[in-house]
């Protein structure tokens, strides 16, 4: 038997304090104590059914009215219970005292299976599901499906590209780097043009989203989990595509190349800001990011391209981001739960409320491929057309992966293994052996069997 009580432990990060909010009451959703002054939004339409939702989209509070305004069978109680981890401490708390989940609640891809082991989540397929799947790409539906289930409605993407400084580019004579070997060739011509003072870019301790996507792209598979069979995992955290992306980012490292800056600090904000980086492999998400960096070169000129390719013959494109709805355990009525998950972005009003207002990259083909979404100009970059030169293309040939059912762990030992290793205390084989002993030795105490 898997140790729940472990997993619940072994999925986030829960801290003792934390309370329940949102707008679900009783045992469960399904409107169980649901009233106006329990939800964010009003409800439109009285004695209907109620779907307790939790989620921290900046569209939420018009997506969610224009599908209340619109049925006259079904309503949403939506509530924010805070971004990311907050709101995962939280569902946790409820989930392991059975009580205080909504009914649908968003999730990012590589959370799911830490909340799928904990029998958090429904499998949808049971409940019409599979109607909608020629709705999304390819990728994104693998990233939310296991076994033969499917665990979550897809929502957005991130998928990934390089944001660049192309006045750097052009001063120094660099051309755009296509491949690594180009991308590093470009970090030592920037490094003697300037004297060291700006760097290709960042390799940050902490990136852990963004070391999934590069160990991706190489042909690694870090897990191999079905939830099918749930206390049965392979680990393949040392394998030889592994050590390639390693031994890469960390010979540029040592070389004095790239900086190891935390991600999400105003270190790096402002390093990146100022001209200290000249890149950032990152998704299209963070092009919200960039112009609001404090302190920042008014004369930078930033664009996107296709992220850099192993081979470029034979082009690889990755993901890091985005968030999906799933269904918990404590729905009352899961069927009308997982309806209401897969249709509240199907109207075009809503779509379009996702990406003018919430900023999203939708993992629906028929959005990314519309003349309106395609032909978007962003000021910033110049008037470039980002999503039809590099995000749709990217988003449309990413093919899914499968993610840890013990995510904090995994991200926290990730961390600290590669720290030691930017330190000079561990060389990139070593990080990736020992990476891989703590995985299973992990794996196993949580009860685990290792394929």
């Amino acid at each position: 038997m898997i140790k729940k009580r472990a997993l619940l432990a072994a999925g986030m990060t829960m801290t003792a304090a934390a309370v329940l909010v949102g707008c679900s009451g009783g045992g469960g959703g399904g409107g169980g104590g649901a009233s106006d002054d329990t939800c964010s939004n009003e409800i439109k339409v009285k004695d209907v059914p109620i779907v307790t939702y939790w989620a921290w989209f900046e569209d939420s509070a018009q997506t969610v009215d224009n599908f209340n305004e619109s049925h006259d069978d079904v309503q949403i109680c939506w509530s924010n219970a805070g971004q990311g981890g907050d709101e995962y401490t939280k569902l946790a708390t409820s989930i392991e005292s059975k009580s205080g989940a909504p009914d649908i609640v968003q999730l990012e891809y590589d959370w799911l299976n830490s909340f799928l082991i904990q029998d958090g989540l429904v499998d949808m397929t049971e409940h019409g599901i599979e109607d909608y799947k020629d709705s999304f790409t390819e990728g994104a539906w693998r990233d939310v499906s296991s076994g033969d289930g499917v665990y979550a409605v897809p929502v957005d993407l991130g998928p990934v590209g390089m944001w660049y400084r192309q006045d750097l580019f052009e001063q120094h004579g660099i051309p755009v780097p296509t491949t690594w070997d180009e991308y590093a060739a470009a970090a030592e011509t920037l490094n003697q043009a300037t004297g060291g003072e700006t760097l290709i870019g960042n390799f940050a301790p902490n990136g852990a989203g963004q070391h999934y996507a590069l160990l991706d792209q190489a042909g690694a598979v870090p897990f191999e989990f079905d939830s099918g069979n749930p206390t049965e995992i392979a680990i393949n955290h040392n394998d030889d595509a592994t050590k390639k992306v390693y031994n890469y980012w960390l010979d540029l490292v040592d070389r004095g190349l790239v900086g190891t800056d935390q991600a999400w600090t105003a270190e790096f904000n402002t390093a990146l800001g100022n001209g200290k980086y000249a890149t950032a492999i990152y998704p299209v998400w963070y092009n919200i990011h960039i112009p609001s960096f404090e302190d920042a070169d008014a004369n930078a000129v930033w664009r996107a391209a296709p992220i850099p390719q192993w081979d470029a013959n034979s082009p690889k494109q990755v993901n890091w981001g985005g968030s999906t709805l799933a269904v918990t355990t404590q729905a009352e009525d899961p069927e009308l739960a997982t309806k209401v998950a897969a249709e509240l972005y199907v109207p075009e009003e809503n779509k379009k409320l996702a990406v003018e207002v919430g900023g999203l990259f939708l993992a629906y083909p028929e959005m990314i491929e519309s003349d309106y979404f395609q032909d978007l100009a962003y000021e910033f970059y110049g008037g470039q057309q980002i999503n039809k030169e590099v995000f749709a293309p990217a988003a449309l040939a990413y093919e899914g992966v499968t993610f840890s059912p013990f995510s904090q762990f995994y991200y926290d030992e990730s961390q600290r293994l590669l720290s030691e290793a930017i330190a000079g205390n561990l060389s990139a084989d070593e990080a990736a052996d020992e990476l891989q002993k703590s995985l299973e030795t992990y794996a196993t105490e949580q009860g685990f069997t290792l394929n």
